[in-house]
């Protein structure tokens, strides 16, 4: 089978069959090789939630060679916020007088309790689904006596967005105006996965999106510190198999690196005027992972200048340890420990219309994309 040279994967044509084809044969001929020194599989990680959708849509999985695994990560930003801070969410929603605006995928996320905003709203709570944080702020310009939260979580990819809209409530002297700050951060989650000696990664797929934002230097020390090859990819079809293609010749050479296959979105030096912001509005901070627990370093909080913004401080909502739901292993297919049905729950007591953990909630959830698209 003719191999698809590099530079055909720029081509506009992001889901050629040929293209595709040829991809596809060089990953089982790689993946063999990659395998017999890795006990027979050679597991690489996608970190990003949407790249875990991405394969799964396409149906790429089941052409996938048995020599290679794709493993999710963590990289679902509801998945991976902690049960404490879904009670924290919902301790402010029940506040008197306090308007919530959230993004829709945080809706039906269960608290310890078992309740979630979609049935707070039911009880008379004023909870909003919002398409930007700055509708957050032109809400509480608009109704200046009410108090509007806006619940922010995710990544160095949102981190930017709802910082501008915090900057621009400041700006404009919003008193009613306030966000919390669940962020977490990639590159030491990576460090995190990889520092467990129970970890099985032999390669990760980095995500488009947050490296956008921050660029590839940041990564560097997942192939200095642990030899782990890493590749940057974009989410068509093509840009999949061109990254999976990368990591396994990476894998094949013994020579690790940092990639980037989605160049065409992704600077070396990322985005300098995201990081500027990010460093204004917020600080390093410890922050709370499902499952993981509670880990210094991998999160931001408000900033000095923007401390008045922090709803949780603002309201006085304490964080409390939270048990994760009772045989759910949401938390350990975020690790890449298990793939979504090994779960006990998966498909049975656990379905999207009636979601037990938050991967299958989440539309970038790693059980919700099994569940929809198949393994």
């Amino acid at each position: 089978m003719k191999t698809a040279a590099p530079e055909q994967f720029s081509s506009p044509l992001w889901r050629d069959r040929a293209l595709a084809a040829a991809a596809l044969g060089d990953i089982e001929r790689l993946a063999a090789q990659a395998a017999a020194s890795r006990g027979g599989t050679v597991n690489f990680m996608e970190v990003c939630g949407t790249h875990t959708m991405a394969i799964a849509a396409s149906g790429m999985r089941k052409l996938f060679p048995k020599t290679l695994r794709m493993l999710s990560g963590p990289g679902c930003p509801v998945c991976v916020t902690s049960q404490g801070d879904i009670d924290r969410v919902l301790a402010l929603a029940s506040v008197p007088g306090v308007i919530i605006t959230t993004f829709g995928d945080m809706m039906k996320v269960k608290g310890s309790k078992g309740l979630d905003l979609h049935s707070m709203r039911e009880r008379g709570a004023d909870i909003r689904v919002v398409y930007s944080p700055l509708d957050a702020v032109a809400l509480a310009a608009a109704e200046p006596a009410r108090q509007v939260v806006f619940i922010g979580v995710g990544f160095e990819t949102t981190a930017p967005v709802i910082g501008g809209a915090v900057a621009r409530a400041k700006k404009a002297g919003l008193k009613n105006f306030s966000s919390t700050a669940f962020f977490k951060l990639v590159p030491p989650a990576l460090d995190l996965l990889l520092s467990d000696p129970e970890n099985r990664i032999h390669g990760f797929m980095l995500p488009g999106h947050v490296s956008a934002i921050i660029g590839l230097e940041p990564y560097r020390f997942v192939t200095e510190k642990y030899g782990v090859p890493c590749v940057v990819t974009g989410f068509e079809p093509l840009d999949i198999l061109a990254g999976i293609r990368m990591l396994l010749k990476q894998a094949v050479s013994g020579k690790p690196a940092v990639e980037d296959e989605y160049f065409r979105a992704v600077p070396k030096a990322g985005n300098p005027a995201a990081q500027a912001l990010m460093a204004e509005v917020f600080a390093v901070t410890q922050a709370s992972w499902r499952a993981i627990g509670t880990v210094p370093g991998t999160g931001l909080s408000f900033s000095k200048a923007y401390a008045q913004f922090d709803a949780v401080k603002r309201f006085g909502i304490p964080y409390s340890d939270a048990p994760e739901p009772k045989g759910c292993l949401c938390g350990k297919i975020l690790l890449g420990k298990s793939l979504p049905p090994d779960c006990p729950l998966f498909g049975r007591a656990c379905t999207p219309s009636s979601a037990v953990g938050p991967c299958m909630v989440s539309s970038e959830g790693a059980c919700a994309a099994w569940f929809k698209y198949g393994g």
